[in-house]
């Protein structure tokens, strides 16, 4: 077992951890990330990355359905679903190797492992149960992001009741789905198997799809996704779920009755929660609020020396929210880093992408937050005006309908 001291030790390889500790080598300081899984988090192996692919796929064919729109013809139409899933889950392997030959380009040391803390300035590593390294260092970063919340009585089992993770890898093209959730990921996933020909409906217990968007999108949303033929139920909710050999019967409430819908498969989709277990979070002063580690301005924990960044830290559950906060600065005199928090003055973005074809226009939801404040564009492609900037400055909010180029966003 490796003993290492290292200036900086990131727990954690997805869009937070990797940025952090490149940018902490690329400033003169010995950097390590640990990780257990795949480099590029959930983000480019189980999520926005490999998720786009899909939805790519799933555009095609349902511009291939509807070929007659634009003039053209074809006959005896077809998918081979292992052929659609192994080229997202190609994408998101050439992503990873990627991020692996930026940590070795900038000369940080990568190790495969479980870390958890293990005593001031201390973490260690360990693979299948077995001590791997005991890692030193007076700056450490937890990113161990996000994953599925689970909910009583719709706990996901991997054959009939699916996470992100199922519904990313069908063996099996589904003929109906149920999405419990619509926020970003149930909806994208909603527009993925409709338009690869499922049978979908989707649950949401707030008042509207997108309930985090602004509601004029969501109205527009609701009536592009039901034009193509979903079934959406809000104020609803899933008050259970019966499983068969191959299927499921779901008792869904809305307003006081009850009514059961039998599917193929369900998706849940109703949030997301810290990894903070198994860390050692335990006896430090670190705190966690509804499964995720409390920050300051500068993503300081409780606990003198670690810092905490991305979605471990709740939302916005975003990549590049994640990877903002790894503004690591170094404090000359003490050696210490400094994290600037997406929660302080910084702006982001975030946006929902489906194939809500409307016209053959895709819609494209993006927001852009700086404080409190919220704007959101609805992004047509149609040509830009010349006039306007594809890329509005921070001090001149977008404005509704204001157009962006798709490949800005994309």
């Amino acid at each position: 077992m490796a003993d290492q001291n290292f200036d900086v030790v990131v727990l954690g390889g997805g869009p937070g951890g990797y940025v952090a500790a490149i940018r902490a080598a690329q400033l003169g300081m010995k950097a390590c990330v640990v990780e257990r899984e795949n480099l590029g988090g959930i983000c480019l192996n189980w999520g926005c990355i490999p998720t786009k692919a899909l939805l790519r796929s799933s555009e095609i064919n349902h511009l291939l359905h509807n070929l007659k729109d634009y003039g053209f013809a074809a006959d005896n139409i077809r998918f081979d679903l292992a052929a659609v899933v192994k080229r997202s889950r190609g994408v998101a392997r050439q992503l990873s190797s990627g991020v692996a030959h930026l940590l070795k380009k900038n000369k940080v040391t990568v190790i495969d492992g479980h870390g958890r803390l293990a005593g001031p300035n201390t973490l260690a590593v360990e693979k299948d149960g077995k001590p791997v390294a005991t890692l030193t260092s007076p700056n450490i970063i937890l990113a161990t992001g996000a994953r599925a919340r689970t909910l009583p009585g719709i706990e996901v089992d991997g054959k009939l009741v699916w996470s992100y993770r199922e519904a990313m890898v069908p063996t099996a093209m589904p003929k109906s789905l149920l999405v419990i959730g619509s926020g970003a990921i149930g909806i994208e996933f909603a527009s993925f198997y409709l338009n690869m020909g499922a049978a979908v409906t989707v649950v949401e217990v707030m008042d509207r799809v997108l309930p985090v968007e602004d509601a004029e999108i969501s109205a527009f949303a609701r009536k592009s996704f039901e034009k193509q033929g979903m079934k959406i139920l809000t104020s609803a909710s899933v008050k259970g779920l019966t499983k068969h050999a191959d299927s499921v019967t779901a008792t869904i409430e809305i307003a006081g009755k009850s009514q059961e819908i039998t599917v193929d498969r369900v998706i849940s989709a109703v949030g997301i929660v810290g990894n903070v277990e198994g860390i050692g979070l335990e006896g430090t002063k670190i705190k966690v609020d509804r499964t995720h580690v409390v920050i300051d301005e500068y993503c300081r924990t409780g606990e003198p020396g670690i810092y905490a960044i991305g979605d471990l830290c709740g939302a916005p559950w975003l990549a590049h929210k994640a990877s903002r906060t790894t503004g690591v600065t170094i404090n000359t005199p003490t050696g210490a880093i400094t994290l600037l928090s997406a929660a302080g003055s910084a702006t982001y973005q975030s946006m929902t992408v489906t194939n809500s074809a409307v016209a053959a226009t895709d819609v494209i939801v993006l927001n852009q937050k700086s404080g409190t404040d919220k704007y959101i564009l609805l992004v047509p492609q149609s040509p830009p005006d010349p006039s306007r900037s594809p890329t509005p400055p921070p001090e001149a909010p977008p404005q509704e309908g204001r157009w962006v180029s798709p490949s800005v966003c994309r």
